[in-house]
């Protein structure tokens, strides 16, 4: 395969997979616990026995909401494209290989690092459940990317509060050939200086596959009873914080010592933004030296970023005037697609815009030679 420009973050979001996928493929005594559709007061959403609702069958977004023209800019140019008129026909562009193909070659962009489904295993509310959910995700992404193996690359969604069911996945997966694993990041999980990931850490080093945390933000307060100027206050705070929540999750990681004891262990903190990070960088090999130096750290914090770290980004102009300090091995460009805060289908006018002042080899690296490295890729 040719490669011009690597997506390093795409998505496949639980609402535009088929919609028998996790009824049919369940065992007997987990079916009816499974997501499935239902006709609901704005067309066919997707729910569970529990309550869970994870959207609207091929809505927008990973939350399935419905489109409404006019309320968000990005939304406003994807659906120029009919992406969601398609998906309110039953077409499916992000889950039919060859028509999320042709979405790649409209914004100029070979291949794809697709995060999957790992929110909605949390909103199910059933641990049991949604292992199996993972696993048959997992079984369909696995055929999924093999229509395109060059173009669709798709990580393994791994649970995260079961330490031998996520090792179990992870080497089913890994046996498989999968190019990364993508762990569950929810506001309620064990944090990452907590011994309980041990077990994770060490198979990923093992197999050398790169594990990653994609971003979510912070738990949304209850805003039932606001009124809606005021909602729209919380929103705009919620979002505009959106990214910055995995500057603790790097710093508990890199604290935690895994990265010492486990040097081929390599992470990717997905959309996650750039302009935070030399700040984080810095202030923690201030207080290394200071206060923390009995870790079990023999380098410097910010040194294991950039032997370890990668972190992915689609539009941040301050953090590519931090190149010198962020590390130009260590950042990977990604559209986000179909989410309303990516650039998609403008990806290339964003780069060209962005990227101007940044030699061509540094271009080359972060909009496709990282991504290639990180994840094996042949440009043939």
């Amino acid at each position: 395969m040719k490669y011009d420009v690597i997506s390093a973050d795409g998505h496949v979001d639980l609402i535009w997979l088929p919609p028998d996928l996790f009824t049919a493929n369940a065992s007997s005594a987990l079916k009816d616990r499974m997501p499935h559709v239902v006709e609901g007061p704005k067309g066919p959403e997707w729910v569970s026995a529990k309550g869970a609702k994870f959207g609207l069958m091929n809505g927008m977004g990973s939350a399935g909401r419905e489109y409404v023209p006019g309320v968000i800019h990005r939304s406003d140019r994807m659906a120029s494209t009919g992406l969601y008129d398609d998906g309110k026909k039953g077409v499916r562009r992000l889950t039919e290989p060859e028509l999320r193909l042709k979405d790649q070659d409209r914004d100029g962009v070979q291949a794809e690092i697709l995060y999957g489904v790992l929110g909605s295993s949390g909103r199910l509310n059933d641990p049991e459940a949604a292992l199996e959910m993972l696993c048959i995700y997992n079984d369909w992404l696995h055929d999924f990317c093999k229509a395109a193996p060059d173009r669709l690359i798709g990580l393994a969604n791994i649970p995260g509060y079961n330490m031998e069911e996520s090792v179990a996945e992870m080497m089913r997966n890994a046996k498989r050939g999968v190019r990364g694993f993508d762990v569950a990041n929810r506001p309620d999980m064990t944090p990452l200086w907590d011994p309980f990931w041990e077990p994770l850490w060490k198979c990923a080093h093992e197999t050398g596959i790169p594990v990653h945390f994609h971003t979510i933000g912070g738990r949304s307060p209850d805003t039932s009873k606001l009124p809606h100027y005021v909602v729209r206050r919380v929103q705009a705070a919620q979002i505009t914080n959106f990214q910055m929540h995995m500057s603790y999750m790097l710093m508990s990681l890199i604290y935690s010592g895994a990265p010492e004891r486990y040097p081929n262990l390599k992470i990717v903190i997905g959309e996650a933004g750039l302009g935070w990070i030399p700040y984080v960088l810095q202030h923690m090999d201030l207080e290394w030296e200071d206060q923390f130096k009995d870790l079990e750290l023999k380098i410097k914090p910010s040194e294991y970023w950039y032997r370890q770290f990668y972190a992915t980004y689609q539009t941040d102009p301050i953090g590519i005037r931090l190149l010198d300090v962020l590390g130009e091995d260590n950042v990977m460009w990604g559209s986000d697609y179909p989410h309303p805060d990516g650039i998609w289908p403008d990806s290339q006018e964003f780069l060209d815009r962005e990227l101007t002042g940044v030699t061509p080899e540094v271009r080359r690296k972060l909009t496709r030679d990282n991504a290639m490295k990180l994840y094996h890729l042949g440009n043939n």
